[in-house]
């Protein structure tokens, strides 16, 4: 089964998402922007979510972290949580 690893900052709206991103490309830090803007717990972590199996997270998320590119910002994915940004750190496909 394949596994990733990422981390994401989840907001309310689209918007805010996108601004989120511009400002991680420009320099700001990914982990201070989630403790300070993500609504979802991992946020205080950094938005780091650890390390899971394909099929955990919701379709939208999974499409994202299997088969976008490793490394980078990728967003606004829409879920029926909100917007997120998403880094995808790792992923293996054992």
């Amino acid at each position: 089964m394949a596994k990733a690893s990422a981390r994401h900052i989840l907001v309310d709206s689209e918007e805010e998402c996108e601004e989120l991103i511009r400002q991680i490309e420009s320099g700001a830090d990914f982990a201070q922007l989630a403790a300070e803007h993500s609504l979802c717990p991992s946020g205080q972590s950094g938005g780091d979510l650890g390390e899971f199996e394909q099929g955990q997270m919701v379709p939208e998320f999974d499409d994202v972290v299997f088969n976008d590119a490793i490394g980078e910002i990728h967003g606004p994915v829409a879920t029926q949580f909100g917007y997120h940004a998403i880094e995808i750190l790792s992923r293996t496909d054992d």
